[in-house]
């Protein structure tokens, strides 16, 4: 799992790939790849606080 911040990029909201992931998964600029999305609770203060990283290899696994 990957958690990224959405951004605004003009009109649109724009989420990017870690670059350990997208090299991990061999995604280079301009192809076409499925996504899910979930919105995080941020219902408590730190709640992400202690959240690692995690390695490409546990992102392979997480996708899977």
């Amino acid at each position: 799992m990957s958690v990224s911040r959405v951004k605004r990029v003009g009109g649109s909201l724009m989420v990017t790939i870690p670059k350990e992931l997208a090299e991990a998964l061999g995604i280079r600029e301009g192809e076409l790849v499925r996504i899910e999305v979930k919105k995080l609770r941020r219902d408590f203060f730190g709640a992400l606080r202690d959240m690692t990283p995690m390695t490409a290899e546990e992102e392979l696994h997480a996708h899977e």
